[in-house]
């Protein structure tokens, strides 16, 4: 890729800011885990896989600041950012499958010494990142075999390399078919209110080379009807025991309308998304987010003042709506009580 989501440089985290996008292709450099915290929130870094990453990171940012040689006043200090960390976003389970595994390295080697301990962090989100990078590309490979050429794939929010450390998860499909030669078209859904699609997917495909059309969410059921759609493709924050599968909101609705017009509706996921605690759907939270978002949609008021705003950030899609799943293990299959991480 010509850019990268997230790395680790000179003691500080570096993010390409995705609230600019597509105007403007800006790196940020995280200095310290509160504006790591808050780049989560705001969205400056998103997608599943990749704030799982800058958890991770933000772990090793905040180890840094933490001055003392005692383990375990620095082990106590570091388990309360931890906690702070995982309350940015609720949804997405690869922020706190990312976090658990930092809290392990934290949690064994207690005769280490604390500055022994951040080099070990470090090592461990460093490869929280590498083994993004090779689970993308095996998700590209499997997801590829899935795409004839000429086909046509409709996404819906981002799930490109701006969702993850590697060449991306749906997207990362499409680039791996394109790379073999595959001619594909893509129809990217804006995906209301932040625009994920509009801003950030099409902005990737078209640095890929890849023909892309925006459609507005709303133009999603007539481009089926027309014939033009072989198959979609989505990414997921979350996916249950069961299959169900937590995306962005309005992934729902794509699926339903690909039910109806009996075109094959794909994950593509990483098992670190799976959470095989929860046994349905049902269990995932649900992030809410902030009214502005749809009242004030970047900045611009189009909705009366004092109207009433439910805006959550993601649907679950039922797995019965689910054609497969699909992971850098292989393609899952309905039923999907399989499934193994």
């Amino acid at each position: 890729m010509e850019f990268r989501t997230i790395e680790w440089k000179d003691h500080k985290a570096i993010i390409i800011d995705q609230t600019k996008l597509p105007l403007e292709e800006r790196y940020l450099e995280i200095m310290n885990y509160r504006e790591m915290a808050k780049a989560i929130k705001q969205l400056k870094i998103r997608g599943a896989p990749a704030i799982g990453i800058a958890g991770a990171y933000g772990v090793c940012l905040a180890a840094n600041e933490i001055a003392t040689t005692d383990m375990t006043v620095f082990k106590n200090r570091l388990s309360k950012i931890i906690e702070e960390l995982a309350a940015t976003r609720p949804t997405a389970i690869n922020l706190f499958w990312a976090l658990d595994r930092m809290k392990t390295i934290l949690a064994s080697n207690i005769e280490q010494t604390p500055q022994a301990m951040k080099q070990m962090l470090l090592t461990e989100a460093m490869n929280i990142l590498t083994e993004d990078r090779e689970t993308c590309r095996l998700m590209g490979e499997h997801g590829a075999s899935l795409l004839k050429d000429g086909d046509t794939v409709l996404t819906h929010c981002n799930a490109g390399a701006l969702a993850t450390g590697g060449i991306g998860t749906a997207l990362g499909v499409i680039f791996t078919a394109a790379n073999q030669g595959k001619k594909i078209r893509v129809f990217a859904d804006e995906t209301r209110p932040l625009l994920q699609g509009a801003r950030l997917t099409t902005w990737e495909l078209m640095k890929a080379g890849v023909d892309v059309t925006l459609i507005c969410d709303n133009m999603a059921a007539w481009v089926m009807q027309q014939g033009w759609i072989d198959c979609v493709m989505v990414g997921a924050d979350r996916i249950a025991a069961n299959g169900d599968a937590a995306n962005k909101i309005g992934t729902y609705n794509v699926a339903v309308l690909a039910k109806h017009h009996h075109i094959p509706f794909y994950v593509i996921a990483p098992t670190s998304t799976f959470d095989l605690s929860l046994q349905t759907g049902a269990e995932i939270p649900i992030e809410q987010r902030a009214r502005e978002e749809v009242t004030h949609g970047f900045g611009r008021q189009t909705a009366p003042a004092g109207v009433a705003v439910y805006n959550p950030a993601f649907d679950v899609t039922p797995n019965e709506l689910i054609t497969a799943i699909v992971s850098e293990q292989g393609i899952f299959a309905p039923p999907f009580h399989f499934i193994k991480t």
